[in-house]
């Protein structure tokens, strides 16, 4: 519990650089987006399969760890939806700040999708059975 919780914090700090840092060199083409499938579509129909891979891929896994912490942390939030719902939250939370606060940021709706749907593989992957592993369920007698 401990190690889970030291790598959430971890993760904390590494989405906060990631995403709260000012990127001058995208402040011409930052823009808001609350069109979803909009941002994924132009990352799609980029020339550079490798640029789409890594906007999409980068934002999935950005969300990943979300889906497999949060069931080991939070044993009331095992569930699919709960984690999900969490995920969601805490990235639009995180998008908003970015679009309030930050020059050469701007809040995109896509980002949330993808984060939480990289939530979605985490907890596919790894989340459901660390949190049943860690919050094993007791047997009413």
């Amino acid at each position: 519990m401990t190690c889970a919780f030291a790598v959430m914090v971890a993760f904390a700090v590494v989405l906060a650089r990631l995403t709260l840092d000012p990127s001058p060199a995208s402040v011409s083409i930052a823009h808001t987006n609350l069109h979803p499938g909009a941002t994924i579509k132009i990352y799609l129909d980029q020339p550079a399969f490798r640029d789409a891979v890594k906007q999409i891929g980068g934002n999935v896994l950005l969300g990943l760890p979300f889906g497999i912490l949060v069931p080991v942390l939070a044993p009331g939030a095992r569930g699919i939806l709960k984690v999900l719902a969490l995920t969601a939250i805490v990235m639009l939370l995180v998008e908003m700040a970015q679009g309030a606060l930050v020059t050469g940021r701007a809040f995109d709706v896509d980002d949330v999708i993808l984060n939480t749907s990289g939530a979605l593989v985490g907890w596919l992957l790894l989340g459901r059975r660390l949190g049943r592993a860690v919050h094993a369920r007791r047997r009413k007698a």
